[in-house]
């Protein structure tokens, strides 16, 4: 009785744990490719201070898991790999509300907007808000980036393959 049960789009539960399984595979693939790119330009020391390797990490945290994407797209030619950006969209929600929420005293972002405050945490690499204890690119771009940039690769892999 429990095999005739089907939950969405005429799929069973086992399409569906097949497909969850996939989307934690994916979203995985994505997040090591990141932490491995970010492991090698670590290993290399550049200023924590510096403008141009943190644009550098943000260009390559798209660019480097699209590339991976596309790959491991083709090799296990399912679609699922094409809807990780909805992890990344909700990773960065979670780290604006955090951020958000985070108390500002004396300091950098004392005054700041709400907006200004996102901004300045996750984007501005010059002069940051000071809140996240400065892993706010990481965390609130970085990652969502990469899944990004997952998500397109895999989906452009589906797409030459019409």
């Amino acid at each position: 009785m429990t095999e005739d049960f089907e939950v969405s789009q005429g799929k069973s539960t086992g399409d569906l744990g097949r497909e969850a399984a996939w989307f934690t595979a994916h979203t995985l693939f994505a997040i090591f490719t990141l932490f491995a790119l970010m492991t090698v330009m670590w290993l290399f020391r550049p200023d924590p201070n510096a403008l141009n390797p943190k644009l550098l990490a943000t260009v390559l945290a798209l660019l480097v898991p699209m590339v991976v994407g596309f790959v491991v797209t083709k090799v296990t030619t399912n679609d699922i790999g094409s809807y990780v950006w909805i992890f990344g969209l909700i990773i960065f929600a979670v780290a604006c509300v955090w951020v958000i929420d985070l108390p500002t005293g004396p300091g950098l972002c004392e005054h700041c907007t709400l907006v200004e405050r996102l901004w300045r945490t996750f984007f501005d690499f010059q002069h940051g808000s000071g809140l996240m204890g400065g892993d706010g690119p990481l965390i609130g771009a970085w990652i969502p980036l990469s899944l990004f940039g997952y998500a397109i690769g895999s989906k452009f892999a589906l797409s030459t393959d019409e």
